[in-house]
């Protein structure tokens, strides 16, 4: 799109367009994660339990993803929109790099030691035992996932969210039909319970592979090739490093913490609250899908307009930017409190856990709004100017020296009721508010790392 047509859009329209495919891709994610809890509700709690201990791993393994995703993001949205596709390409080769270990690291820890990560989150062998039949068969997903996330980082960040939803859109759905399959031992297949639907994912993304490849080969500026794990550019590597490294690192922190809260859960509170936390985190994903697409849809725009030159369009494109947020987060906590009936009258609990997940589900439904403000300023805007150190030091404090110490404190010394417990670890996301709101007013964020003269011979 040329700098004269994307000036004549309004901003709330632009932001619009990028982001309604990256809001139906996340639902069909949730889609995929509410038909896991939904079949194996149908398997028992233990399953149910099980899988969302062993997910965490994914959570994890996703937040480094995610971190290079957003540094891919950062650097080739503004070189799009500067028009430099060789830099956009290197920008891949380099994040291709990184993401290849991390996936290899997860996936021979998932085939290897899978008891061994299970036994991070709970002492009960009949979780330790489901758990690991899981890990073992997502341990292909993960190598997968490495290499999709990044080429479809990239092609988000020249605005080709479509293609990438269309992708998702295939797998996700083959994901949740081989959960039936897998799960039940549908049409003669082995009944596999939990497991099912690790081996059910790893399927889908084999296939999502092979599209992505389909699509690389042809695509006219995106390509997904060997030879772009070759490319060497000092300049650029730095840069990537410089930014994408914080990003990563503010991910992997978030997604960690995160993870510990699953633990205090897990070890502390019993596994009534274990299985009413499996419920309340998705109906939290469900209701955090239109504020994360607003967040990535907004950052793309944004780094692209920066990469232009137009920083005062970028201003105006931020403002409605936090205005579509606080919409989408409200919108969120309304989702959550109209489905809650419909989820506890459905949800296979017992009545402890059934109690548990009502008052949770009403914590969620204000908890949104915070991590949505949160999510749009740190990763969107912040990240789109190429600011991603103040989210990892914002969020590093928060989380590692506020919520999750609370967490543990409030669980092992002070035995508060569970309830209790996870109310003080959802005030997270509100503690940094005034941080976070403070340094989007100052502008500082606001800066074009493009450079020129990058592939010329002396770099």
């Amino acid at each position: 799109m040329s700098q004269t047509a994307i000036g004549n859009q309004g901003p709330y329209r632009r932001i619009l367009r990028l982001t309604v495919p990256i809001v139906l891709q996340n639902l069909l994610s949730a889609a995929v994660n509410s038909a896991d809890v939904v079949m194996l509700n149908f398997v028992g709690q233990a399953h149910i339990s099980a899988v969302s201990l062993a997910a965490q791993y994914a959570s994890v393994l996703f937040m480094i993803l995610y971190g290079l995703g957003t540094g891919v993001t950062m650097l080739a949205a503004q070189y799009f929109g500067k028009k430099e596709m060789r830099a956009v390409e290197a920008v891949e080769g380099i994040a291709l790099r990184f993401s290849l270990i991390a996936a290899a690291v997860f996936a021979a820890a998932a085939l290897c030691a899978p008891r061994q990560m299970m036994r991070v989150f709970t002492p009960d062998p009949e979780l330790i035992e489901i758990g690991a039949g899981y890990l073992r068969y997502v341990s292909v997903a993960y190598l997968c996932w490495g290499i999709i996330e990044v080429y479809l980082a990239t092609l988000r960040s020249i605005g080709r969210v479509a293609v990438c939803t269309a992708l998702n859109t295939v797998a996700f759905t083959l994901n949740i039909l081989l959960n039936a399959v897998f799960i039940f031992g549908l049409f003669g297949a082995p009944k596999l319970g939990a497991a099912g639907v690790a081996l059910a994912t790893s399927i889908s993304r084999l296939v999502e592979l092979a599209l992505v490849a389909v699509v690389s080969r042809r695509s006219k500026d995106v390509k997904l090739k060997p030879s772009l794990l070759l490319i060497r550019n000092k300049l650029l590597f730095r840069d990537f490093l410089r930014m994408a490294m914080p990003a990563l690192a503010n991910d992997v922190s978030w997604g960690l913490a995160f993870s510990m809260y699953s633990v205090i859960i897990g070890q502390f509170l019993g596994s009534d609250m274990v299985a009413a936390n499996s419920f309340a985190g998705l109906m939290r994903n469900l209701g955090t899908v239109l504020c994360f697409g607003v967040a990535s849809g907004g950052g793309i725009l944004l780094g692209q307009i920066i990469g232009e030159g137009r920083m005062e369009d970028a201003d105006h494109t931020a403002k409605a930017l936090m205005k579509l947020t606080v919409i989408s987060g409200a919108i969120g906590g309304a989702i959550i409190l109209a489905a809650m009936p419909l989820v506890l009258r459905f949800a296979d609990l017992t009545e402890a856990g059934k109690g548990f997940l009502k008052v949770m589900l009403l914590i969620q439904s204000y908890y949104v709004m915070g991590a949505a403000v949160n999510t749009t300023l740190i990763a969107g805007v912040f990240r789109a100017g190429g600011d991603s150190r103040f989210g990892f030091i914002c969020d590093t404090i928060d989380m590692w020296c506020y919520a999750v110490p609370l967490g543990f404190f409030a669980a092992a010394v002070l035995k508060l009721p569970p309830l209790w417990v996870y109310f003080l670890l959802c005030t997270d996301e509100f503690v940094k508010w005034p941080w976070v709101i403070g340094h989007y007013k100052s502008k500082k964020w606001l800066k074009n790392v493009t450079r020129d003269g990058l592939f010329d011979e002396a770099r």
